[in-house]
């Protein structure tokens, strides 16, 4: 009968000491719910309920754009676990024979393939509902699973209401279940709020399966980090570092070199192919790809951009650019948005491009800033070119032709086309199209003002300087006057 999935994502989050909802903090470029709705997506659900409270309209609007069928339900107060998933199965129509699987919105790590397992468990043994559980190093404020002599779930038992020996039990509740839905309906119907939080616990759902002889599974997680969940910065950073493990593993064991793991940072939706190479202190982030035999790094922070076969990127930051096939980039370049490099171009040292081409074969080596602008192939740019893409009010654009030669400390002031093959003179303000093949000069002439220095600025170093050096050129000339 298929499977409703129904994440809770409700909870206000009040230890992240955040403006922003929880679940919308993020790990390694998605956010936490994301993370989940995403491993949700291997049991290819009916449908997929989400619980929302705190923030529900920025939730609401993020569920939008991330997982546009899910159906966000809200909860208007917060009164417990049972009383979120009540809401939940009151908001859609769940056939008796379907699934119910409930899986909480904060916990990054949980793999699709455990969910799997988990509902194969379930409908294998034919029960009302399975429990995930998981073996952890410190099972401190988790509910300790507690077993009969037979191995059977007897019991799930809070932190604070277990006994000295409930509480030496590793084995813990993760709070991820699947539930037979017409056992989960009137097993809601029958929850109280008769403990010490006056709240509708799910967990007492496993106890009414326990007293009414409905059989329980339990599954436990291959990795206790799946179970893991989010509650203040600290959590966030410690699942942060255990998620990108994940990622680096994963990606070093499909062919891709990372020298030092302990300090390369790659997001969830970043693609790689083998043979790339990713030197220390570097971050991939977004939907940033990168092709095989490139190099990345060291110092280089890429986001959205895509770096062709054999590129190297060095010491750089790249936002929305595309990197060409065997480009070069860097140290310390900085491309935009709309910056694309073709096959075996420079952006070199200390190098801006933003909303540009770059042909195949242009060099732009170094101190200048590329914006609007269209670059043939061939072209080289000198030190120190500025394209003066912006009149204070609108933005213009610059054509380059091929083979063009522009000398440093050019300024080329837009709207502006320099024909193919054309060249301009160093220190030149080009504001006229230049003809194909034309040298374009315009500087004002040199003109010398002998003595400036020491009549101007005497008492300087520079004056001093100046004094000296004419006297001793002074000498020279005495000197090789005949007496």
């Amino acid at each position: 009968m298929g499977t409703t999935v129904v994440v809770l994502a409700a909870g206000e989050g009040t230890r992240m000491r955040s403006a922003t909802p929880k679940v919308l903090h993020t790990l390694g470029g998605r956010s936490l719910v994301g993370h989940v709705l995403t491993a949700v997506e291997a049991v290819e659900p009916e449908r997929v309920v989400v619980v929302i409270g705190h923030g529900r309209e920025r939730v609401a609007e993020h569920l939008a754009t991330i997982a546009p069928r899910s159906v966000p339900v809200v909860q208007e107060h917060q009164n417990g676990t049972g009383h979120a998933v009540r809401v939940a199965c009151g908001a859609v129509a769940v056939p008796d024979g379907a699934t119910v699987l409930v899986v909480c919105g904060d916990a990054p790590l949980l793999r699709g393939e455990t969910l799997q397992r988990l509902l194969g468990e379930h409908r294998e043994q034919g029960a009302a509902a399975t429990v995930l559980t998981a073996l952890v190093p410190d099972p401190t404020g988790y509910g300790r699973i507690v077993r009969d002599p037979a191995g059977e779930l007897a019991a799930i038992v809070e932190h604070r209401d277990a006994t000295a020996e409930q509480l030496a039990l590793a084995e813990v509740n993760s709070g991820v279940y699947a539930f037979e839905a017409k056992f989960l309906r009137d097993a809601l119907a029958r929850l109280s709020t008769d403990n010490s939080q006056g709240e509708e616990y799910l967990t007492d759902v496993i106890a009414i399966a326990r007293r009414d002889g409905a059989p329980v599974a339990t599954v436990r997680a291959a990795d206790f980090a799946e179970i893991l969940g989010v509650n203040d910065r600290v959590q966030l950073a410690e699942l942060g570092r255990l998620l990108n493990r994940r990622v680096l593993e994963a990606w070093m064991r499909a062919g891709v070199t990372v020298v030092d793991p302990s300090s390369t940072w790659i997001d969830v939706d970043v693609r790689l192919e083998p043979d790339v190479v990713v030197h220390p202190n570097t971050g991939l982030h977004g939907s940033t790809r990168v092709a095989a035999d490139a190099v990345i790094g060291p110092g280089t922070t890429l986001t959205d951009t895509v770096v062709g076969t054999g590129a190297h990127v060095l010491s750089s930051h790249a936002t929305g650019a595309d990197i060409g096939p065997h480009a070069h980039v860097g140290p310390f370049a900085y491309l935009r948005p709309g910056a694309v490099l073709g096959v075996d171009s420079k952006a070199g040292a200390f190098v801006e491009i933003k909303n540009s081409s770059v042909g195949a074969g242009s060099k732009v080596p170094h101190l200048s800033y590329v914006g609007d602008a269209d670059i043939g192939v061939g072209v080289n740019i000198g030190a120190a070119t500025i394209f003066v893409n912006y009149d204070g009010v609108a933005k213009h654009r610059t054509t380059v032709g091929d083979h063009v030669r522009v000398a440093s400390d050019t300024m080329l002031v837009a709207p502006l086309t320099l024909g193919a093959g054309s060249y301009t003179a160093a220190g030149s303000v080009i504001t006229q199209d230049v003809p194909p093949g034309a040298l374009a000069v315009a500087r004002g002439v040199q003109r010398n003002v002998e003595g400036w220095v020491e009549r101007k600025r005497p008492g300087t170093r520079s004056a001093a300087a100046a004094a000296a050096a004419n006297n001793a050129n002074k000498q020279s000339t005495d000197d090789r006057e005949p007496a």
